[in-house]
């Protein structure tokens, strides 16, 4: 059972639930889509390894706390003679032990709703039955990482907005804008939480931001303009959950100023669409192209790369990414934008 943090009182006290998941896991590995830089107020990973997460429920404001009863252990392992020889790098990959039992607590209004999403936020709903990788780096990574499941939040807009965030920039930039808005326009969080962590904001909330405050988070006027557009429907984007991966994405794509990187990577998180490729993202080609392929390729040359793999395809880019290689690098690299001091 995790317990309060020190001296907190009776209404921190948190609802517990355990679960064994049927399935091997690693609960950090996870989790770590959802949490926009190191130091995301609305996800954090305390010194304890524990998972913090804060989210919107139906039910209202909640916080999670997920603790692996049994941690992962780690040891550096080479990838096979055959996954090197099919290409010109490979980083050391860590070889995870997996976890199949976790300890859950969460506090404030939307806690029940959190423990009882706990299983689909982990990955109960996802189904790697069919990912059979004939490719030798696929094959040893997916070994080395069978704890990796592809989970669903079940909240859109919580996605879609740092998603939103991230379009057209480096990292930094999204990161740096999400920090300072859930800062200023986020509840605390409720219970024991780490310092700082803060609660999505509802959608009438992100409709009320004035001009100056995205200018201050460093958001210029098309970013702004495509999160109010879909707080507007944030009833219809949530909707998403319940729908085909196709029509989903058809209905996120139907707000200006939301394509199809945007959409896959809402869907990757919101919806634990395993097949969900963001086509149009920056990096993401040319990594899959080095890594399966020994070349740089554009987004048709990465789709060609992932054809064999449909129904998986975010599945094997997300463990391409876990791989660590990465194409030499040519240039400089995209230095950040400040819009401040515009």
């Amino acid at each position: 059972m995790a317990l309060p943090a020190p001296g907190a009182g009776p209404a921190a006290m948190p609802l517990t639930r355990d679960w064994r998941a049927p399935f091997p896991l690693d609960v950090r590995l996870i989790l770590s889509v959802h949490r926009r830089g190191p130091r995301d107020p609305a996800c954090r990973v305390s010194g304890d390894g524990a998972v913090w997460r804060t989210s919107l429920t139906p039910d209202g404001p909640g916080t999670l706390r997920v603790t692996a009863l049994s941690a992962p252990l780690s040891a550096s392992a080479p990838l096979s003679a055959s996954a090197v020889a099919s290409a010109s790098a490979v980083a050391s990959v860590s070889a995870v032990a997996p976890v199949t039992v976790v300890s859950a607590a969460a506090w404030g209004p939307g806690a029940s709703w959190l423990l009882d999403t706990l299983p689909s936020l982990l990955g109960a709903a996802d189904d790697p039955a069919g990912f059979a990788p004939a490719h030798p780096l696929l094959s040893d990574l997916s070994r080395r990482h069978g704890g990796l499941r592809v989970g669903r939040s079940g909240r859109v807009l919580e996605a879609l907005i740092p998603a939103v965030l991230e379009q057209k920039v480096v990292s930094l930039e999204a990161h740096r804008a999400w920090r300072r808005l859930l800062l200023t326009f986020g509840d605390p969080a409720p219970g024991p939480a780490p310092a700082g962590m803060r609660v999505f904001p509802p959608a009438q909330v992100w409709l009320r931001i004035p001009s100056w405050e995205w200018h201050l988070a460093g958001v210029e006027a098309v970013r702004a303009r495509t999160i109010a557009a879909a707080a507007r429907v944030a009833g219809r984007m949530e909707e998403a959950m319940a729908m085909p991966s196709a029509e989903a994405d058809r209905r996120l794509q139907a707000v200006p100023g939301i394509g199809p990187w945007t959409s896959a990577e809402i869907r990757q998180r919101a919806c634990g669409d395993a097949d969900a490729v963001s086509v149009g993202d920056y990096h993401l080609p040319a990594v899959v192209g080095w890594a399966l392929a020994g070349r740089v390729t554009d987004d048709a040359g990465m789709l060609d790369l992932l054809a064999p793999y449909a129904g998986h395809r975010h599945r094997v880019t997300r463990l391409v990414e876990l791989s660590g290689m990465r194409p030499p690098r040519h240039g400089p690299r995209l230095a950040p934008r400040d819009y401040r001091a515009f």
